[in-house]
């Protein structure tokens, strides 16, 4: 890349941990913050209790290599506070091969050097299991192609979409089918015109040529809505999928590769659904046709066969969108352990190192505030997807295989999370970490057998061969921790202060916080972020050096965890009221063009007193046996997909049979709504009228 102004970053700013306080920021950035001021290079901005001085500005149009998230400043790798810890793995490698050269001899070299690092790494590393130890470096290097950039964010939702792609196919083919039935309904309805134009001469060709481009008419027609309503509907999808912590942007161009997809998207269709409606014209027997002696029969085991494959379409949107419903119905009002309400979470930092009384005096100041009932502070907020776990040792025994999760918390915090003690007690002033700890009720379960666990002790070894020795003085019930899509994690808590330092003689030095912490604030009123500004001014007053960097509410947090289901749910929704409306649309077609073939016949079975029964019976019995035969098939199809699919998204085997109950219901309704009036037209046949005509 080339500087829009200023330098890029160098190798030289990753020399050495923390030397190079430098940033770059985006072209954007730069238009958004600083009205694109040429004089931005030279100027500072603080981050994480740092202060780093601009640069440079990134190439306009480069906004990261995430897709999904779009970077405003870019820093140098040798200033992150994790990169001299050889436990974090935090960072993603972006190799750049020369033109020419293979990837397995550079695939193979890095793999090398990769088990080599972790074997030295871990030569010393007591604290791991031999287990553990095993599988680490027996893990493989992988080298994946990224000519659209590495993301988490497309991690999560690539099977989501590829659900939903299919999902839209069928809807597709639905509708297909629909317009196919609706061409063929009109052309047997025209086939008197039709044999009228071959008598005088018009070819066969010609008929196919008239139908294809009444075809192409409507297909023209439908892509130029369709392209309007994707115009409107596509930003606001991605807003429902933007979170305030980390905001989505993505570029929905409409390039090239887009319109040609629509193009050939549009002719396929219409080539596909459209050419045998107008084969079926052209096929017309003009002396048959004038006659009235042409045969419908064969006609009508062809829309009924659609109908059918309709109906199994139907049945495995509707399955797949009760899955995706369902789920996030039972993710959004699953219990989280704790209580969310009134919540507010003041993500604060301070410079590095600052001792916990200062934290303290801040917290203490926040309780005089007029409308703020309590406050607690924690290493970050629970639900943040935010980890540190740890192996344990229980008398003696070698490091675990399964992992604990630590936060540190100050007292009073499990208070205002509502977070109820099942035995021993609250941490107190007084308590230092890592002298003591607070499990729930998993951990207790996992690591020290159940029952009466206080008093017990463990230890959290380190990498110095060493550990430290934890005793539990409480017992909590069990309270997500990173996310409500995992299992319930081992958790400890324990406190933020830090047994103070021996330096010489009696003297002492106390251990710093680190630079950012959250601060729990429980309001009094029922919309805590009626509170936010308040906040952000009332923290720097207690501690000039101190600054609120984000605000946001406990129930947000929670919000955030069902974003993707949330969005599933609804897309899926619409999709599915989509199909089964022009499910319910053909299937009616299908029922009035049967009516209106067979008026001549249902006239004169009236004429001759055919009870009402039979005529409906002559009248559905067709399209009955169709729509069983497409229920049977679209139930194995529905019950196989959404099998496959919550697998696949969520690692639960097998389906709820419960789930059918909903799709039969409403293709049951959607069959009766649709099937009535044509069964009413059939019941209004005159049949004196019918026999005049005759």
């Amino acid at each position: 890349m080339r500087p829009e102004a200023g330098r890029l970053l160098t190798e030289a700013d990753d020399a050495a941990p923390g030397r190079a306080p430098y940033a770059v920021i985006s072209d954007e950035y730069w238009g958004r913050r600083f009205r694109r001021d040429p004089g931005v290079v030279g100027k500072t901005l603080h981050y994480q209790g740092g202060v780093y001085e601009i640069v440079g500005v990134a190439q306009r149009g480069f906004t990261g290599t995430a897709p999904g998230t779009v970077v405003d400043v870019f820093l140098p790798t040798a200033m992150h506070r994790g990169v001299t810890r050889n436990d974090w793995t935090w960072f993603r490698t972006l190799v750049a091969l020369h033109e020419g050269v293979a990837e397995k001899p550079v695939r193979d070299k890095l793999a090398a050097v990769s088990h080599q690092f972790e074997e030295k790494r871990l030569s010393g590393a007591r604290g791991l299991s031999k287990e553990t130890l095993k599988n680490v470096l027996s893990n493989e290097l992988v080298m994946s192609w990224a000519p659209t950039g590495v993301s988490g964010f497309q991690t999560e939702y690539r099977p989501a979409l590829m659900a939903l792609a299919v999902l839209v196919m069928m809807v597709l083919l639905i509708a297909c089918a629909n317009v196919a039935n609706l061409m063929a309904a009109q052309a047997a309805g025209r086939a008197k015109e039709m044999a009228l134009r071959v008598s005088i001469g018009a070819g066969r060709w010609r008929l196919v040529q008239m139908v294809m481009v009444e075809s192409g008419l409507l297909a023209v027609l439908a892509a130029a809505g369709g392209a309007l309503f994707a115009w409107w509907s596509a930003p606001m999808v991605v807003r429902l999928i933007d979170r305030p912590d980390a905001p989505v942007q993505l570029l929905l161009p409409a390039d090239a590769r887009v319109i040609a997809f629509g193009v050939v998207l549009t002719v396929g269709v219409m080539l596909l659904f459209g050419l045998l409606p107008a084969l079926r014209a052209s096929w017309v027997r003009p002396v048959s046709v004038l006659k009235g002696g042409e045969e419908p029969r064969s006609r009508r085991r062809v829309m009924h066969a659609m109908i059918g494959a309709q109906v199994a379409f139907c049945f495995v949107v509707l399955f797949v969108a009760g899955l995706f419903v369902a789920t996030f119905k039972k993710l959004s009002s699953q219990p989280t352990g704790f209580s969310s309400e009134r919540l507010l979470l003041l993500e604060t930092t301070g410079k590095p190192g600052v001792p916990m009384a200062a934290w303290d005096d801040v917290a203490e100041h926040l309780r005089t505030v007029p409308g703020v009932e309590q406050v607690s502070l924690c290493s970050w907020p629970l639900l943040k997807g935010i980890a540190m776990n740890n192996t344990i040792s229980v008398n003696g025994a070698p490091p675990s295989t399964d992992l604990a999760y630590f936060l540190d918390v100050s007292p009073g915090w499990l208070e205002t999370m509502r977070i109820p003690l099942v035995d021993g007690r609250d941490f107190r002033d007084g308590d230092f970490s890592p002298d003591v700890a607070i499990v729930n009720e998993t951990f207790a379960k996992r690591f020290l057998g159940g029952g009466n666990v206080v008093g017990r002790v463990f230890v959290k070894p380190g990498g110095n061969g060493g550990g430290d020795r934890i005793q539990v003085v409480g017992v909590i019930r069990d309270a997500y921790y990173r996310s409500i899509h995992e299992p319930m994690l081992p958790e400890v808590f324990t406190p933020f202060a830090r047994r103070p330092k021996p330096l010489s003689g009696a003297a002492a030095a106390e251990v710093g916080l680190p630079p950012m912490l959250t601060m729990v604030v429980k309001t009094s009123s029922e919309n805590p972020m009626a509170m936010a500004a308040t906040m952000r001014r009332e923290v720097p007053k207690a501690r000039a050096d101190m600054r609120v960097v984000n605000v946001q509410t406990q129930e947000e947090l929670n919000r955030l965890q069902t974003i993707r289901e949330r969005v599933l749910a609804m897309l899926s929704f619409f999709f599915g009221a989509v199909a089964l409306l022009l499910a319910a649309i053909g299937l009616y077609g299908v029922l009035h063009y049967s009516v209106i073939e067979q008026e001549r016949e249902i006239g004169i079975r009236l004429a001759l007193g055919a009870r009402v029964v039979h005529i409906v019976r002559r009248v559905g019995a067709g399209i009955a046996v169709t729509v069983v035969v497409g229920t049977a098939a679209g139930i194995a199809l529905g019950m196989g997909s959404t099998r496959y699919i919550a697998s696949l998204l969520y690692g639960v085997k097998g389906t709820d049979l419960a789930m059918m109950v909903v799709p039969l219901a409403t293709i049951a309704a959607a069959v009766l709504v649709a099937a009535v009036p044509a069964v009413w037209r059939a019941l209004k046949v005159d049949p004196v009228e019918m026999l005049r005509a005759e």
